[in-house]
């Protein structure tokens, strides 16, 4: 399984890189001159494709779902491997990763910190104690209580209803008044494993205020606790109900004040739950008129391929940075060139078995189907309702976006 050791390379364990950030570490890794060993479990790891297979130097199998079990036999294989650096791919295995950072005295976050870059409940709390700016929220288990918070009105309406361990949009709904909280609640509150690992999930439901306004997302490279700003993305989303990522597009059409205000904010929030030496990916809002508002962060990379669009606008790889962070050097997050880059996602208008999907070529862009003909996509209400995307690169944001745009409407979804 593992490859003999390269005098002079540095050794990198990635928990768990079977994810969306794991192509652009495996290829950051070969920029670098860096080693990447996986962790994960046995049946995790007989479903890796082939090209992750070949490029990693060696695997620790273990139960990621068993912390103690995980974090000994990681900080026994990192030993026997001179590893110098720990990364990871999920945001709900970035505790687990600073924990083993600290084992081994490697640069990491801090693992005190570490639950409220996964738990939305302790993020609340601890972007409470930094004056992260964020929505007012409240923590619920059941319906009836989140009918009594409602009533009340300190939130007021609409409300938005999520999990408190969860990502991709799943189980987050926007209520508009009571008749819909019950059955927002019970898609908030039914995730108590994610799987692939069958991690155990706090199944408490978070209830936040609604940010009206644009969305953004801003990722921050932290070194030794000095945060380095990575660029603006634009975020779109679906409306009502069900509010799923369609698109990112980089830059991200702002001023240069509000750039730095989403910057700065964004890294208040990253040094809030702990990111010491590693990388955040947060989201924020900015109201009509007002100032940055952060919805949430993760201790990781971002997904929705938006570290490849960020690095064909500006030249930067997030991935790089990344790797730098965790093995102890300063990040290198200046860009080297001015372009733009747009992502667009394409949706089903509908569940059911896909019969077709054709996305057209079009100069300028380069997409992935994500499902076979054969395979059932739910319905589209969060990520895993995807069945393609486009990337466009063009000198504008605008010409970027016009042709991700004419793409997809050229593109077709036969669903039945």
């Amino acid at each position: 399984m593992d490859s003999s050791d390269e005098p002079g390379m540095t050794g990198v364990m990635v928990i768990e890189p079977m994810g969306n950030a794991g192509p652009f570490l495996v290829k950051a890794a070969a920029r670098l001159g860096i080693r990447l060993y996986a962790a994960t479990d046995e049946r995790v790891h007989a479903g890796y494709e082939p090209w992750l297979t070949r490029s990693l130097a060696g695997v620790c199998l273990t139960e990621l779902a068993d912390t103690a079990r995980a974090l000994d036999d990681m900080e026994a294989y990192c030993r026997a491997h001179r590893i110098a650096g720990v990364a990871a791919c999920w945001e709900l295995l970035t505790p687990l990763a600073a924990s083993l950072a600290a084992r081994l005295g490697l640069p990491g976050n801090d693992p005190l910190c570490a639950k409220a870059a996964r738990n939305k409940i302790a993020m609340a709390e601890a972007f409470r104690a930094a004056g992260v700016p964020a929505p007012a929220q409240a923590v619920v288990a059941t319906a009836e209580q989140a009918h009594d918070v409602a009533a009340s009105g300190r939130l007021g309406w609409p409300l938005v209803v999520k999990p408190a361990e969860q990502g991709g949009s799943w189980g987050v709904s926007v209520v508009a008044g009571p008749d819909g909280l019950d059955a927002a609640v019970a898609a908030a509150g039914r995730f108590t494993r994610a799987e692939p690992h069958g991690l155990p999930l706090d199944s408490r439901v978070l209830l936040q205020s609604y940010v009206p306004g644009e969305e953004f997302s801003a990722d921050t490279v932290v070194h030794e606790g000095v945060p380095h700003p990575l660029p603006v993305v634009r975020k779109d989303t679906t409306a009502g109900t069900y509010r799923v990522e369609t698109g990112h597009s980089c830059p991200a059409g702002l001023d240069p004040r509000t750039v730095r205000a989403i910057q700065d904010t964004a890294a208040r929030a990253a040094l809030a739950v702990g990111v010491r030496n590693g990388v955040a990916h947060t989201e924020v809002k900015v109201p009509p008129g007002g100032e940055p508002i952060v919805i949430e962060t993760g201790a990781r990379l971002p997904g929705d391929n938006i570290c490849e669009i960020v690095e064909a606008a500006t030249g930067v790889s997030e991935a790089n940075a990344y790797l730098q962070a965790v093995t102890g050097q300063v990040p290198h997050t200046a860009p080297t060139h001015e372009a733009a880059a747009a992502l667009l996602f394409l949706l089903p208008d509908r569940a059911g078995v896909v019969e077709e999907v054709v996305i057209p070529d079009v100069p300028g862009t380069h997409s992935q189907i994500h499902v076979r003909p054969g395979q059932r996509v739910p319905e589209p209400a969060d990520s895993s309702g995807r069945v393609g995307h486009v990337v466009a690169r063009a000198a504008s944001v605008d010409e970027a976006r016009r042709l991700a745009d004419q793409v997809i409407a050229d593109s077709r979804v036969k669903v039945s």
